[in-house]
């Protein structure tokens, strides 16, 4: 079963074009009795390796800042644009933008939030003194001469950001990109708190220093157990808000993370474990949520190290991958094959399947072999290499899955597992044959999963550079017309399937276990979920 959602651009038009005033809360419909402690506890995957919105990376860290900040624009229940620092906005030309900031806006701490704060968050993300792993993702969008920052070549604050006053805030743009609003739900474009990291340094996101503009602050932070939030009484729309508490477990086994849950210690799971996907779907069909993200499961090669720099390696290991047996048999909870990096659910493009997808599963093995032999592989000679990925009982089924429809080509397949910070470090360093990857877009357009493989990328672990697809890509910022940009897409996904730099394996789905009595629980293809619009049902 294929679930499709699609982003709602209506209020993100209407907004570019005079703007609007609409806050996301919680919506609790008339009638509904509430339980008297509004608390929610939430398995997260894995511990945060921090809490600094501009050095975050990984989606463990991102759920977690979703509570504690807030950026211009927020996400709404179906991933649509929702006015939030920021009132409202105009543009005439999709590259000088002028944000309007609510004037009620308060940091925890009780001092106001400003322009200003934002134009030290952007400025602090591409200073190349703060190292920030997703500096790339305002050059992306061509904020003016953020390029130049990250290089070294211009300070930060000739960033293309401005106050025109406290709370006015202007971007400069070099292209002209109509997307740009959507980008700015991200964690890395949020506004943090100038005087308490000079203070602080390092230590600032520790709960007796953390100061936040979200809906809740840090309170308690036990490494490798718990990080607990409390209401921020200072948020400007608190009075909107329900839930009281919310409790975060680093839980990355998830068979002891759906135990603690059906024992009633935790109100919505991180993840489901694949083997009791069918007993909870039958058992438990009003707690088991499954909802289509812009999201692709994939192998990334170190083009760097050898052989993984010959593509008719990567080329032939990537043919050897039955992607519907681990869509369907090894995974089995509505997760799609990926014969391309960008997904079906991506708002509007539809990805074109490469001609070698529509070959049975023995031509492409047989090809693979030809393939291997071919850059010097064979029974007598091996190729042998190692696998990489995070501490998770569902990697860990698809790894071995796969390792075996490697062993068919009589490869020699070591498998590796780390936990997230040390995996995420890992693949930084290049120290990898193979590595497990997945890539959640962090807007709904198709250029926020193609433009991970441009050489800059900041996430492209696997040194991949190819200059026409940098070209494409490059090109595709220049394009207004959405049907124009597709076709450079299209020419994206042609020239991946030629290189094959990654394997895509399957399009993600999240299957999560969520209480009948959590209500607001959104169905957006980001997956970006915010306790704000939750609350508690009496039961």
């Amino acid at each position: 079963m294929t679930h499709k959602k699609t982003m709602i651009n209506t209020l993100l038009m209407a907004a570019l074009f005079g703007g609007v005033n609409v806050a996301q809360a919680a919506d609790v419909p008339a009638g509904t009795k509430l339980a008297e402690a509004q608390q929610l506890v939430k398995g997260n995957g894995s511990e945060p390796a921090t809490l600094d919105p501009q050095k975050v990376e990984g989606t463990p860290e991102s759920a977690i800042l979703r509570d504690l900040f807030e950026g211009l624009v927020t996400s709404g229940p179906k991933g649509e644009v929702v006015p939030a620092m920021a009132e409202s906005w105009e543009t005439k030309d999709n590259k000088h933008f002028v944000f309007h900031l609510r004037k009620d806006a308060k940091w925890s701490n009780g001092e106001p939030v400003t322009a200003h704060d934002f134009v030290y968050a952007f400025q602090r993300a591409v200073d190349p003194k703060t190292a920030s792993p997703y500096s790339w993702y305002l050059e992306m969008p061509t904020i003016a001469n953020a390029t130049e920052i990250i290089a070294g070549k211009k300070p930060s604050n000739t960033l293309g950001v401005k106050a025109a006053d406290d709370y006015t805030l202007e971007v400069q743009l070099e292209k002209a990109i109509p997307y740009f609003v959507t980008m700015l739900s991200h964690t890395t474009t949020y506004p943090v708190p100038k005087k308490v990291i000079e203070k602080f340094g390092d230590k600032w996101t520790q709960p007796e220093n953390m100061v936040s503009n979200g809906a809740y602050v840090l309170k308690n932070w036990v490494v490798n157990e718990r990080i607990e939030l409390e209401r921020n009484k200072h948020y400007w729309n608190d009075g909107k808000t329900v839930i009281n508490k919310v409790t975060y477990l680093p839980i990355q086994s998830t068979n002891a993370e759906l135990n603690r849950f059906l024992a009633g210690e935790i109100d919505m799971t991180w993840n489901v474990p694949i083997e009791r996907f069918k007993q909870l779907k039958k058992d438990y069909p009003a707690d088991l949520k499954v909802e289509g993200l812009v999201s692709t499961y994939y192998y990334q090669f170190n083009t760097q190290r050898k052989p993984f720099d010959d593509v008719r390696v990567r080329t032939a290991l990537a043919y050897a991958v039955d992607r519907d047996v681990i869509a369907d048999k090894v995974m089995g909870q509505g997760q799609t094959p990926a014969y391309g990096l960008t997904p079906d659910y991506v708002d509007g493009f539809k990805p074109v399947a490469p001609e070698w997808s529509k070959l049975t599963q023995a031509e492409r093995d047989a090809k693979a072999k030809a393939l291997l032999k071919e850059a010097g592989f064979d029974a007598s000679k091996p190729l042998k290499f190692e696998l990489l990925y995070n501490t998770d009982d569902n990697h860990k089924k698809v790894a071995v899955a796969v390792a075996s429809m490697w062993k068919k080509l009589g490869t020699d397949v070591s498998l590796v597992n780390q936990e997230w910070k040390t995996y995420l470090e890992t693949k930084k360093q290049g120290q990898f044959d193979v590595s497990r990857a997945g890539w959640s877009a962090d807007y709904n357009e198709a250029s926020s999963m193609l433009d991970l493989m441009q050489t800059t990328h900041g996430n492209n672990d696997g040194k991949y550079s190819n200059a026409a697809f940098d070209k494409l890509m490059d090109e595709s910022r220049d394009q207004v017309d959405a049907d124009a940009r597709n076709k450079l897409y299209v020419q994206g996904e042609e020239i991946l399937a030629k290189d094959m730099p990654i394997i895509p394996i399957y399009q993600y789905v999240q299957p999560r276990m969520v209480k009948s009595y959590v209500g607001g629980y959104p169905s957006n293809p980001l997956d970006n979920l915010y306790s704000k619009d939750m609350y508690i049902i009496a039961h």
